[in-house]
């Protein structure tokens, strides 16, 4: 199973690479995560450098995810015989966790949805585009960046239960679904601290530059 530890390494490296905080460093002169809610994502870096730094951001997050699966894909083709859902699941949950722990920022990142996204949409662009629909309206009716992000990764297991067809790769996802959903349910555990206590912030557009 050599071609599963390369995936791994390749995805979890990759997910390594936070962005929010060599753009911060880059673009404001700070770590975001010395500001705000010190979290190395999206909303954090929305708040604290603006709604450029913020994009690019997601983008370059989005991307992580995206490329981390071509890369699984490439692998099963350089070896045939590899179970390439398999190969898709480890890259997904790899990526992630780099995003989360980063070996090149002490171990210390972001929550990985942006980089879920990525990776959803590119394992079966049916259930991403459905989850992101669905954490959109969430956010935008709540404007809570958690409650979307918490209630999309819940959501996801429930789809890969019901949607069977149009994964990049054919195989079995609902273990996975529900391995990536934990994840991200508990990177945002200190949000869901906050939205029981009603304590949880809101996100505006309003003042960012």
């Amino acid at each position: 199973m050599v071609e599963c530890a390369i995936v791994a390494i390749i995805a979890y490296l990759i997910g390594s690479i936070n962005f929010s905080v060599i753009l911060s460093k880059k673009m404001a002169g700070f770590d975001v995560r010395d500001k705000g809610s010190g979290n190395a994502g999206t909303t954090n870096m929305l708040r604290s450098v603006g709604k450029k730094a913020a994009a690019i951001t997601l983008v370059c997050d989005i991307l992580k995810g995206v490329v981390s699966i071509l890369i699984a894909i490439l692998m099963n083709k350089i070896f045939p015989n590899s179970n390439g859902a398999l190969l898709v699941q480890i890259a997904g949950v790899a990526v992630i966790l780099g995003h989360t722990f980063p070996i090149f920022f002490k171990f210390k990142g972001g929550k990985g949805v942006a980089t879920s996204l990525g990776v959803l949409i590119m394992s079966n662009w049916q259930i991403g585009l459905i989850c992101l629909v669905f954490a959109l309206i969430l956010i935008i009716l709540t404007q809570m960046v958690s409650v979307g992000s918490i209630a999309a990764a819940i959501l996801y297991p429930v789809l890969t239960i019901f949607i069977p067809q149009n994964y990049i790769i054919p195989g079995n996802y609902i273990i996975y679904s529900i391995v990536l959903a934990v994840i991200i349910v508990f990177n945002h555990r200190e949000n869901v601290k906050r939205l029981l206590s009603g304590t949880e912030n809101r996100i505006s557009l309003k003042g960012t530059k």
